[in-house]
């Protein structure tokens, strides 16, 4: 069977998506997609002593909830698949220990959700593995205060910055297509790209040209058309990064109209304050894991593209005045009729 399609372009056969979790901060709670997800929490800590131990919690959560969501036990996922912002991803890491499947740790900032379902595909539809959970998350208070600065000294932020967003998400991955709720069909790993950006607050602008060349690689190397989907998700450009996106798919001869959203713009409403909108590596696994999900279930999405974007920078790089390189996956999902 054909495993490839142009340039960069991967096929897959037999990729189904069991079931999803979704775990969400209070913020999120009173956002736009609030009534989507699976279980909110009432308290930043989740009752825990630190922002660490929380989103640590949270990961397990998620993983737990979404195996009770498939009917399955811990001792059918064979892989688990997944990262966070931290240091040496330590939530993720820290979250395995309670479980005795065989873990890849995963790393591309906000896009680590797609990177961890375009790995997983790979592993399914190889035949190396039957059940996979493919999982990521992100905390406010634990990525603020590594990235930029302690909480407790009330800086300022600008009008371009996003939120980090609170919440983690879990997808289980198999090979068996009984009662499946969607596929994933295809799959394209992107390139680093860094046109120069050095301004930390604006990662929407940084990362919108990643984006473009993985959607743009992906329509040249299928042929596809735009009116065939119903929707194409972005990771988490926020709103500035999705105007400039727009802009730039425009110049290749894309044009998306009303069918292209950030998964970072859904989250929140106008009056919670958070300028650009959403950011994190819980964004894009949160909003799939519930508001994209839900629309396979109802029928109402037959195919869509999830582009993850992500923006490989850290506190050492952006003091020694580095710029930030940026990386966006891609995936087809489609319904399994």
């Amino acid at each position: 069977m054909q495993k490839q399609m142009g340039k960069q372009t991967l096929v897959f056969n037999n990729v189904f998506v069991k079931e999803g979790f979704s775990v969400a901060g209070p913020k999120e709670k009173h956002g736009l997609l609030g009534d989507c997800f699976d279980f909110c929490l009432d308290d930043d800590k989740f009752g825990e002593k630190s922002f660490e131990k929380a989103e640590c919690k949270m990961f397990k959560f998620a993983i737990d909830g979404v195996l009770n969501k498939a009917n399955l036990q811990p001792d059918q996922i064979e892989t688990m698949l997944g990262g966070d912002l931290l240091n040496q991803i330590v939530s993720v890491s820290f979250a395995m220990r309670a479980y005795n499947s065989s873990f890849l740790g995963l790393y591309n900032a906000c896009g680590t959700f797609a990177e961890s379902l375009l790995v997983g595909s790979c592993l399914i539809d190889g035949g190396y593995k039957n059940n996979i959970v493919c999982i990521s998350g992100s905390h406010f208070s634990t990525a603020e205060r590594q990235y930029r600065y302690p909480l407790e000294l009330g800086v300022l932020r600008s009008p371009v910055t996003q939120w980090t967003a609170t919440g983690s998400g879990a997808s289980i991955l198999s090979k068996d297509k009984m009662g499946a709720i969607c596929q994933i069909t295809k799959g394209v790993a992107g390139r680093v790209v860094d046109l120069g950006i050095k301004d930390v607050n604006n990662m929407g602008a940084a990362m919108a040209p990643a984006a473009c060349d993985t959607i743009v690689q992906f329509f040249n190397d299928t042929n596809e058309k735009i009116q065939n989907y119903d929707a194409v998700f972005t990771g988490d450009l926020g709103k500035l990064g999705k105007k400039i996106l727009t802009d730039l798919l425009k110049d290749n001869d894309l044009c998306f109209e009303d069918k292209l959203f950030d998964c970072g713009a859904m989250l929140y409403k106008q009056e919670q304050q958070t300028f650009q909108g959403g950011s994190g590596a819980a964004c894009s696994a949160i909003v799939f894991n519930s508001f994209i999900l839900n629309k396979f279930k109802e029928k109402q999405y037959k195919k869509i593209l999830l582009a993850g974007t992500g923006a490989l920078l850290s506190p050492l790089t952006s003091f020694q005045g580095e710029s930030v390189p940026c990386i966006a996956h891609c995936l087809e999902v489609c319904s399994c009729c």
